[in-house]
C-alpha cells in the first residue's frame, strides 16, 4: 500500500526538502506550514505518518501531538526539535510521539524511523481489517476463511440446510467438521430447536448404546433410574454424531433403524419412541474402506451419505490462515490478558509454508503458544513454537501445488518473497527482477498483504 506522510514545519525549504526525500521513498506526502494547517489537513486526508516541529505559530507541535494521540492513535508523530529542546522532545515521546529528530536531520534517519513507524501502523492496519473481515462473516457462521475451497463447502450447506437430507461430513482431523455441523443446523427450519452433539469416539460401546437411546431403570448395573437418551433428547431438531467410524455394529444396526423407521427403544426397555431428528454424522475414517473390512455397515452408509461434504484440509486452503490467525490472536490475546495485535512478515511466511498436518487445530493451538510467548504487541518468528519457526527458516523454498495456473504461481512466488524480504517492497522488487511500480501493482492486483 502506499502510505501519506504528513510533513508539517513553519521553514518551507526544510518541509520542502523532507517531502522530496520520503517521496524518492515511495511515500506520498502532504505539507502543512504550522500545525493549524496540519489539523485541516488530518480532518479531511488519510494520514498514515505525521512529521512535525515543535515550535510552530498558531498550534504548536506539542498541541497537534496531543490531537492526533488522542483522535488518530495507530497514526505515529516523528518529532523534529532544535538541540536546545530536546528535553521537551522527550516529554513528547512520553506523551505519545513515537521518536524524535534533531535538526539538521539526517536523511537516513528519518528514512529509517518513517519505515520502522509505518511498518507497525501496517501491522495494526493490517489485523484491524482482518477482524473487521471476521466481524462480518461471524455474522453469518463461525466459520472463519474466504478461501475458494471453504466458500464451495458453504455454498452446499447453504443449499443442503434447509432440506431434511441426512448429510456425511467427511475430512481430516482438526478441519472443522462440527462447525459445519453448527452451520446446517443454524441455517435449516430446526435452529430453535435442540442440536444435541455426540462424540462417539469418547463414549465405551457399553456406554454409547445407553447414551444415544437412554436406558430404563434396572436394565444394568447401575442403571438406577430411566435416563432419555440423545436421540430423544434431539426430538424435533438435529443430532451430531461425531466420529461416527468407531461406533459398533450393534448401535449401527439401532441408528440405522432411526434412519428408516424413525423409532428405538430405549436399553431394556419395551416402549417403542418415535421421533423427528435429523441426523448429521462426521468422520475422519475412510468408511468405504471400512465397509470392504466388515466393521461398518454398508446399508447404514448410504443411508447416512445422502449428501457428502468435504472439508479440505488447511494446507489445501491457506488463504484462510491470516484470517484464522486474526480469530486466534484476538480470542487468546483477550483470554491472556496481553495487547498483541498482529503478526509480522517472517512468522507470517512461517505459518504460510507449514503443511499443517493437526489443521486448523493445530494453528490453533500454535497460536495460542506465540500469544503467550509474545514480548510486544506483535507476535514475531522467534514467538512462534519451534516445529513452525523451522517451517520460516530458508525460505528460498517456495511451494507451488502441481496443476496452478500461471496467475496462482506468480501471486504465490510474490507474496512469499515479499515476506522473505520482511515486507520491503524494494527489495523484493530487485529479487524478482521488477520494477517497483510493476509490482505493486501486482501486489494491488492478487490483493497479497504486504
Amino acid at each position: 500500500m502506499t502510505f501519506n506522510v504528513l510533513i508539517v514545519d513553519d521553514e518551507k525549504n526544510i518541509r520542502a526538502g523532507l517531502g522530496r526525500a520520503l517521496e524518492l521513498d515511495g511515500y506520498q506526502t502532504l505539507l502543512a506550514a504550522d500545525g493549524q494547517e496540519a489539523l485541516d489537513v488530518i480532518q479531511n486526508e488519510e494520514i498514515d505518518l505525521v512529521i512535525a516541529d515543535l515550535k510552530m505559530p498558531r498550534v504548536s507541535g506539542e498541541e497537534l501531538l496531543r490531537h492526533v494521540v488522542d483522535h488518530y492513535p495507530t497514526v505515529p508523530v516523528i518529532i523534529l526539535t532544535g538541540h536546545g529542546t530536546i528535553e521537551t522532545a522527550v516529554q513528547a515521546m512520553r506523551d505519545g510521539a513515537y521518536d524524535f529528530l534533531t535538526k539538521p536531520v539526517s536523511l537516513d534517519r528519518l528514512s529509517l524511523l518513517a519505515k520502522r513507524a509505518l511498518s507497525n501502523r501496517e501491522l495494526v492496519l493490517q489485523h484491524r481489517r482482518l477482524q473487521h473481515e471476521l466481524e462480518n462473516q461471524r455474522e453469518r457462521f463461525s466459520i472463519v476463511g474466504t478461501s475458494s475451497p471453504l466458500q464451495h463447502v458453504m455454498d452446499v450447506v447453504r443449499q443442503v440446510a434447509p432440506t431434511k437430507a441426512s448429510v456425511l461430513i467427511t475430512g481430516d482431523s482438526g478441519v472443522g467438521k462440527e462447525l459445519i455441523a453448527d452451520a446446517l443446523h443454524r441455517l435449516s427450519d430446526r435452529a430453535n430447536k435442540p442440536f444435541v452433539k455426540v462424540h462417539c469416539a469418547a463414549l465405551s460401546e457399553s456406554l454409547l448404546e445407553s447414551e444415544l437411546f437412554g436406558h430404563e431403570k434396572g436394565s444394568f448395573t447401575g442403571a438406577i433410574g430411566r435416563k432419555r437418551g440423545r436421540f430423544e433428547l434431539a426430538n424435533t431438531g438435529s443430532i451430531f454424531l461425531d466420529e461416527i467410524g468407531e461406533i459398533n455394529q450393534s448401535v449401527q444396526i439401532k441408528i440405522l433403524r432411526v434412519l428408516q423407521e424413525k423409532q428405538f427403544e430405549r436399553v431394556g426397555g419395551e416402549e417403542t419412541i418415535d421421533v423427528d431428528v435429523r441426523i448429521i454424522a462426521a468422520t475422519n475414517r475412510d468408511l468405504r474402506a471400512e465397509i470392504e473390512k466388515g466393521t461398518f455397515r454398508e446399508d447404514l452408509y448410504y443411508r447416512l451419505n445422502v449428501v457428502n461434504i468435504h472439508v479440505p484440509p488447511l494446507r489445501e486452503r491457506k488463504e484462510d490462515i491470516p484470517l484464522l490467525v486474526a480469530a486466534f490472536i484476538k480470542e487468546f490475546a483477550k483470554e491472556n490478558g496481553k495487547a498483541v495485535e498482529g503478526i509480522d512478515p517472517r512468522a507470517r511466511a512461517a505459518l504460510h509454508n507449514h503443511d499443517w498436518p493437526g489443521n486448523i487445530r493445530e494453528l490453533r493451538n500454535c497460536i495460542e503458544s506465540a500469544v503467550v510467548m509474545a514480548k510486544g504487541s506483535i507476535i514475531t518468528l522467534e514467538d512462534l513454537p519451534p516445529t513452525i519457526n523451522r517451517s520460516g527458516d530458508g525460505n528460498d523454498v517456495i511451494r507451488i501445488s502441481l496443476g496452478s495456473s500461471l496467475q496462482d504461481a506468480e501471486q504465490e512466488i510474490i507474496r512469499s518473497t515479499l515476506a522473505a524480504q520482511n515486507g520491503n517492497k524494494t527489495r523484493t522488487a530487485e529479487v524478482l527482477g521488477i520494477g517497483r511500480k510493476t509490482l505493486h501493482r501486482k501486489i494491488t492486483e492478487y490483493e497479497i498483504e504486504g
